[in-house]
């Protein structure tokens, strides 16, 4: 019961946290869903995605100092602690400032990648000219929530979210309705609560865990050998990433190339998984700071009993997602478009979005666990196998069945990285 209770503490606020991230990608897809033509929908999907593409890249720095900062708060070493956080930090704002000076080629080559309809192109041009000043906010921010979790804290990240999205969805509303403005309005709105939750990320920080710098030590912050452990860690994630990244770009770009019709279908299923892996992503959240202080306390006892019951929650998550998308996933199709052609469309793919949640259920909850003890190594490999899986289903059914090939290759994709992290779990985390 004490275990179920921690579980539940850091689970929940994190679910609340990450339900208003798909709520405000649902409130985007409403908005220009209404404003005539699948082409608003799809430029904000590829707008969106190159962006969650950049961002995934660099997820590292949230997960990575996710569990190295609760390895080290195991330990009681507080030293190592701060430490830590300043070396993500100075990454995420190297890496941001990278982007901004890149900004044009990162563009031109995820263009060439996705290949959208003209349109839709120019649309989602506009898109992302705007939200890529965003990025210095965002990656300091994944470098603070990943403290965070780290630190057993997952009620200042849910603070953090639940105002930036508020914010995001207010300011689009208006820039949209108010003042006008369509695709431009929810980039700006987007714009401007990346810096606010960021902004109230730091000053959150220095009310809660400002009395901490006394234990800072400033020997050794940027040590070679430190850093090496820092990257070395980071740098099987940031692979495994990669692997995430090519078949969700070519995902979005099979879907693309298929017309502007199937690629709104695809936007609005891929909502549903959205959905269902932000509810699952707050367990995944929980086990990720509880197994990777429980590891770096040498508790092997409360490691094993946390890992069983984060499964054993997950497994009751994945049940609850597939009966509400069976029963009523057509209606929310029909809530987030009134576009009968796209509407109609998606009706035949819904089942593949019904059978994403206990396909990916395991993925999704190992994950956290790997991410805590920082067994990255074996994220990296089955990733690695599951996106052969993916693009080998895909080249085989592609012909005879198009877009089902591809739902049909998306879930043997999550079967298999979570099919491959079992046994990886089995053997010791191949260490």
């Amino acid at each position: 019961m004490v275990r179920n209770r921690l579980i539940l503490q850091l689970a929940l606020p994190s679910i609340v946290s990450n339900i208003t991230v798909p709520l405000l990608g649902l409130v985007d897809v409403a908005i220009v869903g209404h404003m005539g033509g699948a082409v608003y929908i799809g430029a904000i999907s590829v707008g969106a995605m190159v962006f969650n593409i950049i961002y995934w890249i660099f997820g590292f720095l949230r997960m990575g100092t996710s569990g190295m900062t609760s390895q080290a708060l195991g330990r009681r070493n507080l030293a190592d602690v701060l430490q830590l956080l300043c070396r993500s930090v100075a990454v995420a704002i190297a890496v941001a400032m990278t982007i901004l000076i890149l900004q044009v080629p990162i563009k031109w080559l995820a263009f060439l990648v996705v290949n959208p309809e003209k349109e839709v192109m120019g649309l989602a041009s506009s898109y992302f000219d705007i939200c890529v000043w965003g990025a210095p906010a965002m990656l300091v921010l994944y470098s603070l929530s990943g403290w965070f979790v780290g630190m057993q804290n997952t009620r200042i990240p849910m603070m953090i979210s639940i105002i930036q999205n508020v914010v995001n969805i207010l300011a689009s509303l208006t820039l949209v309705y108010g003042c006008g403005m369509k695709v431009e309005g929810v980039a700006c709105g987007t714009l401007f609560a990346q810096y606010v939750g960021c902004a109230i990320a730091i000053i959150l920080w220095a009310k809660v865990y400002g009395r901490l710098t006394k234990h800072f030590v400033r020997e050794g912050l940027f040590d070679f050998v430190k850093m090496l452990e820092f990257f070395k860690v980071n740098y099987h994630i940031f692979l495994r990433t990669l692997c995430l990244v090519a078949v969700n770009l070519f995902f979005l770009a099979a879907g693309a190339r298929q017309g502007a019709v199937i690629l709104a279908v695809n936007t609005l299923l891929v909502q549903l998984y959205i959905l269902f892996s932000y509810f699952l992503d707050g367990f995944a959240f929980a086990g990720e700071a509880l197994c990777g202080r429980y590891h770096g306390a040498a508790n092997s006892i409360a490691f094993k009993e946390t890992v069983r019951l984060v499964f054993a929650w997950g497994g009751a998550i994945a049940i609850v997602f597939t009966l509400m998308y069976a029963i009523g996933g057509q209606w929310f199709l029909n809530v987030l478009t009134d576009e009968r052609s796209v509407a109609e469309a998606a009706v035949d793919y819904l089942p593949w979005a019904v059978a994403v949640p206990l396909a990916g259920v395991a993925a999704f909850v190992w994950d956290g666990v790997f991410i805590g003890v920082t067994a990255t190594k074996g994220m990296l490999l089955s990733s690695v196998v599951a996106t052969i899986v993916f693009f080998s289903v895909y080249l085989i059914g592609k012909d005879a069945y198009a877009n089902h090939a591809l739902w049909l290759a998306f879930v043997a994709f999550l079967i298999t990285r979570g099919i491959v992290q079992t046994i990886i779990y089995s053997k010791g985390f191949g260490k």
